[in-house]
């Protein structure tokens, strides 16, 4: 037995991932040929067969998936080398955009950035909040929080969570108006909610509440906005967990109201791969807002 390249067992846990030679070539930005010549020279340097071959895929056999949990960790500390490398070689420099709506902009990513810019001092970051999706393949910003799933081929993409939201009104307003017990309840209320916007009415139908644009009392589709209202004590609204659970004097109500969540994530252009401060940012992003107290 010889000891394999690292490369080779990159692309077996590709191809064990994609379950055919065309996906991880794809993946991996190979020809197909080449990737199925990858495997044969591990298997001939393992001295074991990895994969039973099929007109529905290629299928790990038992030897393929004692290697693979084996071969995961041994990628994630290659990943953790490289990060650390990267971290204690030449500084990065020069200017980051991004992009992220109002409120991930304004009540989220304020503090993400400053250790961002403490880390990496020589980074100049460019905040632009928009609710607009923004347009990567043009360079209207080098990454962006989005909570749509971004569907264009030549970005890179991935899921930092699913945000959980939840139900908050002013202290004051509870005391003047009582806090309601359940959804039907809230016709008795002041409701923040959307203008013309109908995501919120949408996710109201789908929690058994028989609603329309006239249920709500407050009316703006710009969310900072609508969640500064709740903040002066207008009424009741709705907000992700964490900034409302944050936030002085408000209290959550209703907390058993399945409120559907929202996805969150990072996209970036395909100069990921090849900027060292696109791909620290993106990183250093990744890392942060996974740290968010999504779950209280």
């Amino acid at each position: 037995m010889r000891n394999p390249d690292w490369n080779l067992i990159r692309t077996f846990l590709t191809v064990a991932e994609c379950g055919s030679l065309l996906a991880a070539a794809s993946r991996l930005r190979l020809t197909q040929p080449a990737i199925g010549r990858h495997i044969n020279q591990l298997e001939a340097d393992l001295e074991l067969s990895l994969f039973v071959r099929g007109r529905s895929g290629m299928k790990l056999t038992e030897a393929g998936l004692s290697l693979a949990e084996d071969a995961t960790a041994m990628r994630g500390e290659f990943d953790r080398l490289l990060l650390k490398a990267a971290g204690r070689g030449d500084r990065v420099s020069g200017t980051v955009r991004i992009t992220a709506s109002r409120v991930v902009s304004i009540y989220i990513l304020p503090p993400i950035l400053a250790r961002l810019k403490a880390a990496e001092p020589e980074i100049e970051v460019e905040l632009v909040p928009d609710n607009a999706v923004a347009n990567l393949l043009a360079r209207d910003a080098d990454i962006a929080v989005r909570m749509v799933r971004p569907t264009q081929n030549d970005l890179i993409a991935q899921k930092i969570a699913d945000i959980p939201m939840g139900t908050f009104a002013h202290r004051s307003y509870l005391e003047t108006r009582g806090t309601p017990q359940t959804i039907d309840d809230l016709s008795e209320h002041l409701v923040i909610g959307y203008d013309r916007e109908d995501r919120m009415l949408a996710a109201m139908h789908q929690m058994g509440l028989d609603a329309d644009r006239s249920f709500f009392a407050f009316r703006t589709d710009d969310e900072v906005a609508a969640w500064e209202l709740v903040k002066a004590g207008a009424g009741i609204g709705f907000a992700q967990l964490h900034i409302g659970t944050r936030t002085a004097d408000i209290v959550r109500i209703l907390p058993d109201l399945a409120i559907p969540t929202l996805p969150l994530w990072l996209a970036a252009h395909q100069e990921l791969n090849t900027s060292r401060r696109i791909r620290r940012a993106m990183d250093f992003l990744a890392g942060e807002l996974r740290k968010l107290p999504l779950s209280t």
